[in-house]
């Protein structure tokens, strides 16, 4: 525990402040953190309905070639993943990665967990919850989106679909943004935040400092030197001149040397007004 006034009084208000400023920057670094996040999502969900938009013609047509380059050229973008559409059984019909066409996606995947996580798969689901984020097997960061593709009137009654209209979902488009882009942007805010938060630290604990210093030790330190003086006999010295609560200690203390003194100077008024016979008597 600091033992002078000065580190007492400047010591636990910088800790204070210190510790404010941190709690204050590590909140508003995740706040920022899950607006971009959500921002992210709701960019990649745009895209991923554009692209189930920009797909619809050739698939009402039954257009496979025409749908293979839409998910090859969408595949090719930088920061695209993977770009996939699996049917209602989840075999991959379409993908950027020729390699996964035919193969048959688990139910238990992080892209498919949520819409069977109970008995009756869901048909929809809001643009948060269409969203996940993993690692995929090269070791990146995946934001990826799942929009699934409804069996609208159009799609049923076209001449070359079979599909029931009691059939709610067709297939699924799931395509997943690396996440590079968005961990650079908050590399860097966060290196930022932190030289705000230490030029919010030194400014604010170097301008209490300061105001401390200026305001209550100093004036503090001129007591202590001017009741030190005093106390080895040395009244000619001047109390020092505040007019604060200091001040008025300094001369209230001035005042009662000075009484102090006088009364060890001036003789003993008993003594001089006791008759001359009661003297010689005592003696």
């Amino acid at each position: 525990m600091p033992r002078s006034f000065a580190a007492k009084a400047i010591v636990p208000p910088a800790i204070a402040v210190t510790g404010f400023v941190i709690v204050c920057c590590i909140l508003l670094y995740s706040v920022i953190k899950t607006d971009m996040l959500n921002d992210a999502i709701q960019h990649e969900t745009n895209l991923a309905d554009t692209i189930v938009k920009s797909a619809r013609y050739a698939m009402l047509k039954d257009d496979r070639e025409t749908l293979r380059n839409i998910i090859d050229n969408v595949g090719q973008q930088k920061g695209v993943e993977h770009a996939r559409i699996f049917n209602k059984k989840g075999v991959i019909m379409f993908s950027a990665h020729p390699e996964d066409i035919g193969k048959l996606l688990d139910k238990k995947e992080a892209g498919c967990v949520a819409c069977h996580s109970g008995p009756v798969p869901l048909t929809s689901m809001g643009r948060m919850d269409q969203a996940r984020r993993f690692i995929n097997e090269k070791g990146r960061h995946v934001i990826a989106i799942t929009v699934p593709v409804y069996n609208e009137p159009e799609c049923f009654n076209a001449a070359c679909h079979v599909h029931s209209p009691s059939q709610k979902v067709l297939g699924t488009l799931d395509i997943g943004l690396s996440e590079a882009p968005l961990q650079k942007t908050l590399n860097v805010m966060q290196g930022r935040m932190i030289v705000f938060c230490l030029m919010v630290l030194l400014l604010t604990v170097g301008g209490v400092s300061a105001l401390l210093r200026r305001n209550v030790l100093l004036p503090i330190r001129e007591l202590a030197d001017y009741v030190s003086a005093v106390k080895r006999g040395d009244l000619s010295r001047k109390a020092p001149a505040y007019r604060d609560e200091v001040g008025e200690l300094a001369r209230a203390y001035q005042e009662l040397a000075h009484q102090l003194k006088e009364r060890r100077e001036s003789p003993d008024e008993s003594t001089q007004d006791e008759p001359a016979g009661d003297r010689g008597n005592r003696s």
